[in-house]
């Protein structure tokens, strides 16, 4: 017996169609490409580093971003944009739905093009059902096009991908003539096959069955949030909807007899790239694309009939209430995302381009010398974050009478994104009565250039 647990997939063949929230979702897809495929061959000078305005070095262990240089212990900048960007979804998917899913999600613009793709070569809804039901050497050719420049595509994403986290030319020249590192042909490889699979072969299954975002959004929904939506008070009437037969091809004929505006022409249907009928309501597979809100328009348009049949509304807007945007809720998701937003920026403001730590040398804490004095010794960590080269000078505050001694250096040349690690000893004689431990300072003081800021760390001095 054949197994009924799982329903067959049923093939989706969208129809063009032409609007303003087409022409939007034209316009994001253009800036999103455009930003992710050219962007790594963007040039940003830079004196002591790579001139690529945007660049992932892993082998260096820090990343480009224009002028601003993050660094491993930067992390914290990662987890508040994440944090960020989480919030700022929960806050528009709760005024606005699934606006995210519509117009910005890699899904949703690589599918675009993907079905460009497919309509520029096997032509519109109708012309390729027919190539699927008749098959033949032509359909073959043309489905054979098809999925090539799918590959093509997605090849090009992956080698861009690639692209970010190596110098771009140098890296497309090495790729090609087989001298790139195995990770750059194993991530554009992976890229490949999954953007082939997810945008061309799998599509609506990846937004129905496989993103959690579909399963867990009404969470955040509720009868003030704008969603697509179908006006069956409107569409319906009393009699249900009907096609404009005789009789029925005016509104006030219509109205007459209490049928509604939908003339069930199927296109709002036909034109939905998850395959579902917004008039049936909401549902998850649904991504608000509003696409079927351009095919109604049009369909209303050609009739001159007011348009807003299908139409991003709230369900408080449907029954006659008014909509509320600002509420707890929408003010709960934006107050922490505005203290995050703030404190982020301020920490990026007020990065230190030198960074320093001390850690005290545990075996042992302390030396008792032969004259009395107490020694303690410190590994100091360097880190010149700048674009230039800085020569450094070590002071030690704190601790009144103690001295420092770093053997025979006394200043340190730290090139850009140079580190150094240097072992510090501090003697001091202890007076009668003194405490187990005292605090002490090092100062790390910029010599060269002037004007940069001093940067003081905090450590503990063992007595005894």
């Amino acid at each position: 017996m054949p197994d009924t647990q799982y329903q067959a997939r049923i093939p989706i063949y969208p129809r063009a169609v032409k609007g303003r929230f087409r022409n939007l979702k034209w316009s994001v897809l253009a800036l999103a490409y455009g930003v992710y495929f050219l962007l790594p061959w963007l040039r940003w000078e830079r004196e002591h580093a790579a001139n690529q305005a945007v660049l992932f070095d892993i082998p260096g262990r820090r990343f480009y971003l224009f002028d601003l240089l993050v660094h491993p212990q930067d992390i914290f900048w990662l987890a508040a944009l994440l944090i960020i960007l989480a919030l700022l979804l929960f806050m528009v998917t709760g005024i606005a739905g699934r606006v995210f899913c519509g117009y910005f999600c890699f899904q949703t613009l690589w599918t675009d093009v993907f079905m460009l793709i497919e309509r520029w070569l096997q032509g519109d809804r109708a012309a390729r059902m027919r190539l699927a039901e008749r098959g033949g050497p032509r359909a073959t050719a043309l489905k054979g096009a098809t999925h090539g420049l799918w590959l093509l595509v997605a090849f090009a994403t992956g080698l861009t991908f690639t692209l970010y986290w190596a110098n771009a030319p140098d890296l497309v020249v090495a790729f090609f003539t087989g001298q790139a590192a195995f990770a750059a042909y194993a991530t554009a490889g992976f890229l490949t096959i999954t953007t082939y699979l997810l945008a061309g072969l799998l599509r609506e299954q990846v937004c129905t069955y496989m993103c959690p975002y579909a399963r867990f959004q009404s969470v955040m929904f509720d009868k003030d949030t704008l969603i697509v939506s179908y006006d069956a008070a409107r569409g319906e009437g009393s009699e249900g909807r009907s096609k404009p037969v005789r009789g029925l091809r005016s509104r006030e004929e219509r109205q007459a007899r209490g049928v509604g505006d939908c003339i069930d022409c199927g296109y709002c249907v036909q034109v939905c790239p998850v395959g579902i009928d917004i008039r049936d309501g909401l549902q998850y597979q649904c991504i608000h694309c509003a696409l079927c809100v351009d095919a109604c328009d049009t369909v209303m348009d050609g009739l001159k009939w007011p348009r807003g049949l299908v139409r991003y509304t709230s369900e408080n807007a449907l029954e006659g209430r008014r909509t509320r945007y600002f509420k707890p809720k929408t003010l709960g998701y934006a107050a922490p995302l505005v203290l995050i937003t703030v404190l982020l920026v301020l920490g990026i403001a007020h990065q230190t381009p030198l960074d320093a730590s001390v850690s005290q040398v545990r075996q042992p804490l302390f030396v008792q010398l032969s004259d009395g004095s107490i020694q303690n010794s410190y590994e100091i960590r360097l880190h010149n974050k700048a674009q230039h080269p800085v020569v450094l000078e070590l002071r030690l505050t704190g601790l009144d009478g103690a001295a420092l001694d770093t053997g025979r250096i006394e200043r340190v040349s730290l090139m850009p994104e140079q580190r150094t690690t240097l072992l510090a000893r501090v003697r001091y004689d202890v007076p009668a009565g003194a405490p187990r431990q005292q605090g002490v300072v090092f100062e790390v003081v910029p010599v060269e250039p002037e004007g940069m800021d001093v940067v003081r760390v905090e450590s503990q001095f063992i007595l005894r």
